[in-house]
């Protein structure tokens, strides 16, 4: 190689060096990067916890029973165990037809008020109205529903002369578990896919929108601050160019290792973490390496797709406002994906899928959605790479017009018109 190729390859990477080095130096990056696993392995034990939560206390319960005829079988199906031995519902007052009144229930809502009582159920003289459970307590709702529905089964089993000692066990179902067929094998399904889709598809957005917008700023800083003025006569625009969008990467490279990297940590001990509760959904998280692979790929295409629009934009402007009004046209594509990743969610092979996913400036987010829901075609996900990769250099060629007049201009924000006439004559 010659020293006039070698000089310009020497500038870029010593731009790529300072602009790597001065953030990943930086407090926030070292905060960013150590706290995003650590705020993930907090969200995994908190939905563990919630998910898997039993009642620590015993509810208290009043019933009045204008019927007449529930009151012992609602009493009998409520009467569950909890942790502690105790049962989950204790009913501190029973009140039939004869003595159900306007001031009964008015002490109820009172004593409700003052913590006294958690609830009162009241149970209409028609079976078929609506049952009315009084309480401001949500967690309630789903096993008192449960024991009166149990309760009218029952009842309505007597009338008809069945008499039915335990009614959960007849009405009992049977569970039908989900077993996910895969090139790998074949595994129990219980929505850990889902969650680790969704998971891929904002860690993508996040960081795609976040390193362009630092793209950006990186521009607009060096050049509202005259900064661009000395470099320029140093180096050449597009390799400044170059250099920024490279050293940007690698921070951004390092960052998203890191992160991958835990969010496999975290699925290889999911399951060790999730043997503290039987049958915990987290137990089956699996992450394939060829999954890790195609997100880390589809995450280089699109950083460097986008980090070339924002770092136009940037050039293109000469103020944190200005730019924040032209940032759009970099965001909405990103945008769009996070209002219908929803389609490709549901059904990862349909047509409307298939075509969204081939979209360069969508293909980065829902392309590696398809691949965590149902592994698409190779072709397919050959043939989304090569659009990218071409719209890329495409998006690149037209940025560096941009960046090369815009970088020096100063003043009033072009409007896209001008901007236009940039790539036209730059």
């Amino acid at each position: 190689m010659t020293p006039s190729r070698k000089w310009p390859l020497r500038k870029i990477r010593l731009i790529i060096k300072r602009e790597y080095l001065t953030r990943v130096k930086t407090k926030a990056f070292i905060i960013s990067t150590v706290i995003v696993p650590l705020l993930g392995v907090g969200f995994f034990l908190m939905i563990l916890y919630l998910v898997n939560r039993q009642p620590v206390h015993t509810y208290r319960l009043a019933i009045v029973d204008d019927s007449g005829i529930l009151i012992p079988a609602v009493v009998q199906a409520l009467s569950h165990q909890i942790s502690n031995g105790q049962s989950e519902f204790t009913i501190t007052k029973t009140i039939d037809r004869s003595e159900a009144n306007e001031a009964v229930q008015e002490d109820f809502r009172s004593r409700i008020n003052s913590g006294s009582l958690d609830a009162y159920l009241l149970i209409p003289r028609d079976l078929t109205q609506s049952v009315e459970l009084h309480t401001n307590n949500f967690s309630l709702v789903e096993p008192v529903d449960s024991a009166v529905r149990e309760a009218l089964i029952a009842e309505r089993l007597s009338e008809r002369g069945i008499q039915v000692r335990d009614v959960s066990e007849i009405v009992r179902s049977v569970d039908l578990k989900m077993i996910r067929v895969s090139e790998s094998g074949e595994s129990e399904e219980k929505g850990q896919t889902i969650g680790v889709a969704i998971s891929l598809v904002i860690l993508l957005y996040m960081s795609l929108m976040i390193y362009g917008i630092i793209t950006m700023r990186s521009v607009l800083e060096e050049k509202t601050t005259r900064t661009m003025e000395v470099l320029i006569s140093s180096v050449r625009p597009s390799e400044l160019l170059a250099g920024k969008i490279l050293g940007v990467a690698a921070t951004a490279f390092t960052q998203f290792v890191i992160w991958i990297a835990s969010l496999a940590l975290l699925s290889s001990y999911s399951i060790a973490m999730a043997k503290m509760v039987q049958g915990s959904s987290f137990s089956g998280i699996h992450l394939p390496i060829s999954l890790l692979v195609y997100t880390v790929a589809y995450f280089v295409g699109g950083y460097f797709l986008y980090s070339a629009m924002f770092a136009a934009i940037g050039a293109a402007c000469s103020s944190e406002q200005d730019a924040a009004q032209l940032q759009w046209l970099a965001m909405v594509p990103l945008v769009f994906c996070m209002f219908i990743y929803g389609v490709v969610l549901n059904d990862p092979s349909s047509t409307l899928s298939v075509i969204l996913s081939e979209v360069p400036f969508f293909s980065p987010v829902l392309m590696a959605l398809r691949i965590a829901m149902r592994t698409p075609p190779f072709w397919q996900i050959a043939l989304s790479f090569l659009l990218l990769i071409v719209t890329t250099v495409g998006v690149v060629y037209a940025s560096a017009k941009i960046y090369r007049v815009g970088i020096l201009m100063y003043g009033k924000r072009p409007t896209l018109a001008e901007m236009f006439r940039w790539l036209r004559h730059a």
